[in-house]
Parts: structure tokens; sequence; C-alpha cells
């Protein structure tokens, strides 16, 4: 089953739970899906791709985590709590993520194959990782694990 018709389905299943929190979020990302939809020219009945899905997803994830930043700035701890539960709901749907060991181990076999030695290839060794890892890795675990290797 696609991600796209599991949020569906899950949203039925939120609905008979009365798990109004978990049902907020779920036709929050359906909108967003429709929206995404929208944008790319594409009739609003469609349906996404997993990685289009994952995409639309991790920028719910990165509003949640810029709003938790605020409301602590703000001592706002009612809306931070509320944020925070919404972004445990959201990361559910997110792929698992690399380790930044993992990262490391890969990192440095592509270092080798490539026969990078210096900063100025730095930059460029970083694109070819975050191709590479493209959804499955944090880009600023990325971005530590390949300065500590040029350090």
């Amino acid at each position: 089953m696609s991600l796209h018709k599991d949020i569906h389905s899950q949203i039925k299943e939120a609905m008979i739970a009365h798990d109004t929190l978990r049902l907020t979020v779920l036709r929050g990302l359906v909108t967003a899906f429709t929206n995404e939809l929208v944008a790319k020219n594409r009739k609003p009945q469609d349906e996404l791709k997993d990685d289009e899905a994952v995409t639309v997803i991790k920028r719910a994830v990165k509003q949640r985590k810029d709003s938790i930043e605020q409301f602590t700035k703000g001592n706002r701890m009612d809306l931070v709590a509320n944020e925070e539960a919404e972004l445990k709901i959201l990361e559910t749907f997110l792929p698992q993520m690399m380790s930044v060991e993992e990262i490391k181990k890969v990192a440095e076999v592509k270092k080798a194959e490539l026969n990078i030695t210096d900063k100025a290839g730095m930059g460029k060794f970083m694109g070819l990782l975050m191709k590479e890892f493209k959804g499955m890795a944090n880009g600023d675990d990325v971005k530590k694990v390949v300065e500590s290797l040029f350090n």
C-alpha cells in the first residue's frame, strides 16, 4: 500500500478511535499532499508517489521543529508540547535514517575510491554523498562526517 493510501486509511482509524490529535495531523498531511499535487499541475484526486509524499512529510516535520524552536524562545510550553506530539506522529511516516556511524563508514570508502585528499574537493564529495544518501541520511549529519574526514 502506498504511503498516500496508508495515511487515508489511518484517518479512518483515528476517527473510529476518537484520536483528535492524530486525526488533525493526518488531515493536515492530506491537505499538504493535495497542495503538492496542484503545485505540480496534477489532479487533486491523484496520488503522490512515496518519495514525493516523504518530501511533503519532511517539510511538515521541519515546520514543526521550527515552531518548537520559536515557541520555546517565546516561553510557550503549552504550544511546544502540542507541536512535539504532532512531530512524533509525523516522524512515524518517515523512513529510518542512517546513523552517523553508518554514514562515516560509507563516506570513508567513497573518499578512498575517489582519492580525494584536500579540502578543495570537499564540496564535490559532499554533493556525491548527498546524492547517494538521498532521503536516507540527515544532511547535517553528512556535513559533520565530511568535515571530520577532512580535518
